[in-house]
């Protein structure tokens, strides 16, 4: 179950790296990406991350090091923010508006729970992209405490994306990641049947945005209709379609990419889900060889998952 848990985190940073030379392109406009390259909107070297793995780091760091706690995973992220802390080259040269407007309430009032925007049109994929160390450290949650491990996913949403969308995507992208590392099926899995998609919905109905997707809105289109978009619910959607029928690790997290727009993010959210699935094993060695600051990975995993 360890080669699925680091594959969680290895296979968001791959894929966000992956996706970073060619974000806000659209897609068509870009040679299709078959690998690691550099340059891109923020300049950076072949293997380079963004912020997807940043806030992903930060937040394993504050697990790892206090446990639960939303304020103290704000102040991580405004570290981040702030001092280039958790980022692969010491500076932070990516930040979405959403995201750095909470953070900047957060300064002012230190209250987590009370500094992101709820409404509707602040739906980022800000929440989900860094969701990983979630599923991750509490996998052991699924399958007997679904509620307890929804309630945690829905709270790391909180500081930053507090919208009901952002929230239902983590609810059901947690469980989808927890049921992955544990070794289900995929097709039951992402079935609109599962029942432990039920349960989700007994405890707190989703999103019905949400719902839709995990109903399987993925599976019956194609680009353009499959967007890679910084929008959360066709975020997750588009990393579905990604992952959902695909035959290997690389095929999930290059059909992603390839999408263009926010090709980090959709990389980070399907790398997620491959990762989970094939395992860190399974991932190819060039692109864990090619991965910048595997220190850093390697560091926060042994905070969440230890050997």
């Amino acid at each position: 179950m360890n080669d699925r848990r680091r594959g969680v985190l290895i296979g968001l940073a791959v894929g966000d790296a992956m996706g970073a030379a060619v974000e806000f392109s659209s897609p068509g406009s870009f040679a299709p990406v078959t690998g690691y390259r550099n340059g891109g909107p923020h300049g950076l070297e072949a293997g380079e991350w963004t912020d997807d793995t940043s806030m992903a780091l930060a937040l394993a760091d504050s697990i790892a090091s206090v446990g639960w706690d939303l304020n103290d995973q704000a102040r991580r992220y405004v570290e981040w923010w702030k001092t280039g802390k958790y980022s692969v080259n010491g500076r932070c040269f990516d930040i979405g508006i959403t995201t750095s407007h909470a953070l900047n309430n957060f300064q002012a009032n230190q209250d987590a729970l009370a500094s992101g925007d709820t409404s509707e049109r602040a739906s980022g994929n800000g929440s989900i992209m860094r969701l990983a160390p979630v599923p991750i450290r509490y996998a052991e949650l699924y399958p007997n405490k679904i509620e307890e491990l929804s309630c945690l996913a829905d709270e790391s949403s909180l500081p930053t994306h507090p919208s009901e969308q952002c929230r239902s995507a983590c609810r059901y992208l947690a469980i989808v990641l927890a049921a992955l590392v544990r070794g289900e099926d995929r097709a039951a899995v992402l079935s609109p049947d599962w029942r432990p998609l039920r349960l989700l919905n007994d405890i707190k109905p989703l999103h019905a945005l949400i719902q839709k997707v995990a109903q399987g809105s993925f599976r019956n289109k194609q680009p353009p209709a499959i967007e890679g978009s910084g929008w959360v619910v066709k975020s997750l959607e588009a990393a579905l379609w990604a992952y959902h029928d695909a035959d290997t690790f690389e095929e999930s997290v290059l059909r992603a990419v390839n999408l263009g727009d926010d090709a980090d993010t959709t990389g980070a959210i399907s790398g997620q889900l491959a990762g989970a699935f094939w395992g860190e094993s399974n991932i190819p060695g060039s692109l864990r060889s090619g991965l910048a600051r595997m220190d850093m990975l390697e560091n926060a995993l042994a905070g969440i998952v230890g050997e």
